[in-house]
């Protein structure tokens, strides 16, 4: 098997630019948290090559499409045991690593935002994220207070992760070459162990401030009780873009899920 067929509903865009893929890998900053990487949607296996050339750290892959598993096989026969056929999403990290692992990838972009979600949830196991995405997607994320750009993706996941945009990339060197330009950014996990709120509460206020990013944050978030006391905190009278993730975390204490008495 020569090459892959890229199949437009999995998202695929095979990155061509060896120099572009030897950037990614060599952006894994391996700070010794880790030994081990994986690479989602390694597709023919690009980027897959300059990873298996790093000798300090061990590459797994994970590929839905049948088709890229068995050119891997072909291709990269030392990878074979470590070849995850399957879908990332759907997948349980735990059961392939008892440790500490990165993420890395060319991320189909109709599923890149899942993906970020994801590692949020596994974010004690993954201490750094290399990722190439659409360019609109990589500047959101990493996008600080005070922009229209930033919004739940960037709250959520600057409150775990340190963020840098690393290189814009342009759509060129992709075949097929996609409509947007496309950009890698780098997430490392920070310090924070605990926000010092009701975590689950705090995604909720986010995604209702942002929901209704339009609307004051008073208004936005309606749906939940302010605590006595707070009700004309500055916060309110904002919009939800204006607040950092420690103003989010402020916000989330002043309020609590309304109960069955409270209107």
């Amino acid at each position: 098997m020569n090459s892959v067929r890229a199949k437009k509903h999995l998202g695929q865009h095979f990155l061509r630019d060896e120099n572009i893929a030897r950037k990614i890998a060599e952006s894994l900053r391996r700070n010794g948290s880790y030994k081990k990487v994986l690479e989602i949607g390694p597709g023919m296996g690009v980027l897959t090559k300059y990873l298996l050339q790093q000798p300090d750290i061990e590459t797994w892959v994970a590929e839905i499409d049948t088709e890229s598993v068995a050119y891997l096989q072909e291709h990269y026969p030392e990878l074979a045991p470590r070849i995850i056929a399957g879908d990332f999403l759907r997948m349980k990290p735990e059961q392939y690593f008892s440790e500490s692992f990165a993420v890395i990838g060319n991320f189909p972009y109709n599923i890149s935002s899942q993906i970020l979600f994801k590692v949020l949830d596994h974010r004690n196991q993954v201490p750094e994220l290399v990722g190439m995405f659409q360019k609109e997607v990589a500047e959101r994320v990493a996008e600080p207070p005070g922009s229209k750009t930033y919004g739940i993706l960037s709250v959520l996941l600057q409150a775990w992760f340190d963020i840098e945009y690393l290189f814009t990339v342009h759509e060129n060197v992709f075949s097929p070459p996609p409509k947007v330009k496309s950009a890698v950014i780098r997430l490392t996990r920070n310090k924070t162990e605990q926000l010092g709120c009701d975590e689950k509460l705090f995604t909720s206020v986010v995604k209702a401030a942002f929901n209704q990013r339009r609307k004051t944050v008073r208004n936005a978030v309606k749906a939940f009780a302010i605590k006595p006391g707070f009700e004309n905190h500055a916060y309110f009278a904002n919009r939800a873009e204006k607040l950092s993730v420690a103003d989010f975390v402020a916000l989330t204490n002043m309020l609590e899920e309304r109960g069955p008495n409270v209107k």
